[in-house]
């Protein structure tokens, strides 16, 4: 029993240390953001009470698992008072072959095949941060390596649903936290 026990003990360490290192060389950047950093004016969204122009930053990422047959960006507020925060926008089924989203207003262009799914106001779209005057919330862009090449999922569905499928279908994930606010 000691030597199940053992071996279990080392299998499930060696599992750990191989999936940490493996998620360290999973990387997301952008030339307009930093980690940590405020997202300037310009990325706010041009609506409830925000005069923003409403552009994505670029992002790249590079180190996704070798197995990786989609991937999937979120963009979302942790801090948003719904007491579930707030997904700013989802796209999934992004081809494998990507290593970029060259950002734009409205989102900018999508890789052929990449479906823009349903934010939380009920609708597809891009929406820039825009926080509560007088508050600053933390956004959160992450890229999902996927092991599937299609979400099994409706293009209407919510955002928990898609959220919920990425958890299930995820090989890693890379994330780029910003501050936004306060106004």
């Amino acid at each position: 029993m000691k030597t199940i026990t053992a071996l279990a003990l080392a299998s499930l360490a060696f599992a750990m240390a191989s999936r940490t290192a493996h998620a360290a060389d999973f990387e997301l950047g952008s030339r307009a953001i930093q980690q940590g950093g405020a997202i300037g004016a310009a990325h706010y969204w041009n609506n409830f009470g925000c005069s923003g122009g409403n552009v994505m930053p670029d992002l790249a990422w590079q180190g996704a698992p070798a197995d990786t047959r989609s991937f999937a960006v979120t963009f979302y507020d942790k801090d948003a008072p719904t007491g579930s925060g707030f997904w700013h926008w989802v796209v999934y089924d992004i081809p494998a072959d990507t290593r970029a989203l060259a950002g734009g207003v409205n989102g900018g262009p999508l890789p052929s095949g990449a479906v823009e799914g349903h934010t939380d106001l009920g609708k597809p779209g891009y929406l820039g941060p825009c926080p509560p005057v007088g508050r600053q919330h933390t956004y959160v862009y992450t890229v999902h390596a996927l092991k599937v090449d299609k979400l099994p999922v409706d293009k209407a569905a919510t955002p928990a649903l898609v959220g919920f499928l990425l958890w299930q279908n995820t090989l890693d994930k890379t994330s780029l936290s910003v501050l936004a606010g306060p106004r």
